[in-house]
């Protein structure tokens, strides 16, 4: 039982399934939060409890980020926090890896992040938390176009951060390792799965700083390596 309280609060999660996405969705869950699970093919179903209701979208456009929280909105009234998972990781350093990892990690949250702000910024409260990489402040060889596209990640969330920290919302960044998802495990068979990072680990990082009680951490990039050398 998470020892942070959400009840009352409306949490939207993007990228709400899958392997960080479903730890992190079922850590909301479980501290009381009225969950909006966002993915291209989320179901109601796929979470089984009254707080979650599922938002089916893909994240391409200002127009569809805006329907979304439009969405949540008028279902809820409000929005607490918005937990951005959604990104992808492709090897190489060519300019069409280039461009499908920024759509995919950078161009997603600042769409995200600029539909949600106007509601934060109406209610005079919001947390804010995208998900970056080691691989943004680490070499990272053979990953230069995702290394690139999540260290944008990170000086944007820190730049929303500085200029809404007067008005009360806060935005941070986590910076996972690995981490221990099937499909890690698919793509690394040989690795060394114990030295990867745990997702629940994840969210529980991830929801401490959606939490109230962590109000203070804002514009932050927060490493979580596990035992990675």
């Amino acid at each position: 039982m998470s020892s942070f309280s959400f009840n009352n609060k409306v949490v939207l999660i993007t990228g709400a399934k899958g392997g960080l996405g479903s730890s992190v969705t079922d850590a909301f869950l479980a501290a009381g939060a009225t969950v909006a699970g966002v993915s291209r093919s989320i179901q109601d179903s796929d979470f089984p409890n009254a707080q979650f209701y599922a938002v089916p979208a893909e994240l391409t456009s200002a127009a569809t980020a805006k329907a979304v929280v439009d969405a949540v909105v008028a279902r809820s009234g409000r929005l607490d926090a918005l937990v951005h998972l959604v990104g992808a990781f492709a090897p190489g350093s060519d300019y069409a890896v280039l461009e499908q990892m920024w759509n995919l990690n950078f161009r997603s949250t600042v769409l995200m992040v600029n539909a949600a702000l106007p509601q934060m910024l109406a209610q005079g409260s919001g947390r804010i938390v995208a998900t970056g990489s080691k691989a943004a402040v680490e070499a990272s060889p053979g990953a230069a176009a995702y290394a690139a596209s999540k260290a944008a990640v990170v000086s944007f969330i820190q730049s929303i951060a500085a200029e809404n920290a007067d008005a009360g919302v806060a935005a941070n960044v986590v910076l996972p390792g690995t981490m221990d998802t099937s499909a890690n495990r698919t793509a690394m068979p040989k690795a060394d799965f114990s030295k990867w990072v745990r997702t629940e680990q994840v969210a529980r990082l991830i929801l401490s700083l959606a939490s109230e009680d962590l109000s203070d951490v804002n514009g932050a990039a927060i490493p979580i390596y596990g035992r990675e050398s």
